[in-house]
């Protein structure tokens, strides 16, 4: 098929498909994704694409229509266009990151002459259902987003484009540098609801311009730590390992899991780049794909651990679970005479509980006590919780689209408000949203054992005995 025409299966669908037609058409059709286009975006059209460059939206895969149409370079859907990857991230134009309306109040505040500093604080209204704590993280990316604040040549052109704003402005902005104070607990912090986890201080217009990107850092941040927090509590210090990039929602989220994770008390993750990045331990096993490819499973086994004698986990659940565990005795006894050891197995599928216990039986029988059993496949804290309660001899845990999403409480209701302008402290008192006015933090009391007692949210400059203030100012 030649670029920028449609082929003659689809050139006949001129009008929108019913959801009929696109489910009975789907089935065993060359160009079914297209179907699907039709169905979702209704029109297509197919043009050339700059390598490098992908889709805004998510709906469309580019390599899923070259796959069906054969070679084509860009794909146009209705007015969905492509745009550089990373374009704007990497660029001098991340204050555009933002909701418009902290732009256009930003222009008020201009115009007006408002320039006195202001103060928001960040907290979180109420806890999700079934949880009684937060952990906060986060934060290091809000920072580094406040220093990099900037508005670049493009996003002013594009600015000044929308027609919205007077050009005294927007020269204001394209000299942008953020200047205020930043405030906040330290990364793994225990946090409650109306807890400050941070505050602001600047000219309100910068302060103000900061809300949509701190609220998105910290949310994410403070969610999956959290997640992890409690999936460690549950494995009662066994390891925890982060499996969750596959499942994040994208590759930026897929390194802020695995960093958040990693502060919640997650020992390793999968993620190489994030290893590199962040400093943090990797691990990982092997797929179901390695052991398919060969003709037998021992054979898969034994390239394996061929290639890494001193960390071998072999996934036995390919085919049959305790056969599999059978032919890692056999890999096991083969490493300890070449003076190597089996680090472990890997169960990923079926009966935890009752598999754990008959895997630890062969394992031990065959002489492979050090042998370790690690578990993974749609793990949560509940399911990891009921395994060892039951006694399974897991020594430890791959934990993925449960972490990586925060599966049962997917969004923080976090919000940054207003508490304090030109010296005077301000609140609101919206229906179920009243806030606190003025500067605050939280005072934390311990027993003499370590344990928490109680938390006390205060203005910031209050002093309570036996008691440690969650900013630190000094």
């Amino acid at each position: 098929m030649k670029l920028g025409t449609t082929s003659t299966r689809t050139a006949k669908w001129k009008e929108p498909l019913r959801k009929r037609k696109y489910t009975s058409l789907l089935k065993n059709s060359p160009v079914s994704y297209l179907y699907h286009t039709y169905y979702v975006l209704e029109t297509l059209r197919l043009r050339r694409r700059p390598p490098g460059w992908s889709w805004t939206n998510g709906w469309i895969d580019a390599s899923r229509v070259d796959t069906a149409l054969g070679p084509c370079d860009q794909v146009f859907c209705g007015s969905v266009k492509f745009v550089k990857r990373d374009k704007w991230l990497e660029s001098e134009s991340t204050g555009l990151l933002t909701d418009l309306y902290q732009i256009t109040m930003a222009a008020a505040y201009f115009e007006h002459g408002m320039n006195e500093p202001a103060t928001f604080s960040l907290f979180m209204r109420n806890l999700p259902q079934n949880r009684s704590f937060f952990l906060a993280a986060g934060l290091e990316e809000a920072l580094d987003y406040l220093e990099n604040l900037r508005f670049g040549p493009e996003a002013i052109d594009y600015l000044r484009a929308t027609g919205n704003f007077k050009e005294p402005f927007l020269e204001h902005l394209a000299d942008f540098r953020f200047d205020g104070e930043v405030v906040a607990v330290r990364e793994g912090t225990v946090l409650f609801p109306n807890e400050p986890l941070l505050e602001v201080t600047a000219p309100i217009l910068h302060a103000q311009l900061a809300e949509t990107y701190l609220i998105n850092a910290l949310q994410l941040g403070t969610l999956i730590a959290s997640k992890a927090a409690r999936i460690g509590i549950a494995s009662h210090d066994r390891s925890v390992v982060d499996f969750a990039s596959r499942r994040a929602h994208g590759r930026d989220a897929a390194l802020k899991v695995a960093r958040s994770s990693y502060i919640g008390g997650c020992h390793a993750t999968s993620n190489v780049l994030a290893g590199m990045k962040y400093g943090i331990p990797i691990e990982g096993t092997v797929a179901h794909s390695f052991v398919q490819s060969f003709e037998r499973e021992l054979d898969a086994y034994r390239a394996f651990a061929h290639v890494f004698p001193s960390n071998t986990v072999l996934l036995i659940d390919t085919y049959d679970t305790l056969e599999g565990a059978r032919h890692a005795v056999t890999v096991g006894r083969e490493m300890a005479k070449r003076g190597a050891q089996l680090r472990g197995v890997r169960l990923d599928s079926g009966d935890m509980i009752r598999l754990a216990k008959e895997v630890r039986r062969i394992l031990d029988e065959g002489g492979l006590t050090e042998t370790k059993i690690f578990a993974s496949g749609a793990l949560n804290e509940y399911r990891i919780e009921e395994a060892l309660a039951a006694g399974a001899p897991i020594d430890g845990f791959g934990v993925g689209s449960h972490l990586g999403v925060s599966y049962d409480a997917p969004v923080l209701d976090i919000v940054y408000k207003l508490v304090e302008y030109a010296d005077r402290p301000v609140l609101k008192l919206s229906q179920d949203k009243q806030t606190l006015a003025g500067r605050k933090q939280f005072f934390r009391r311990y027993s003499d054992s370590g344990e928490m007692l109680e938390d006390i949210i205060a203005l910031r400059d209050e002093e309570f005995e036996e008691a440690e203030p969650s900013f630190s100012l000094s």
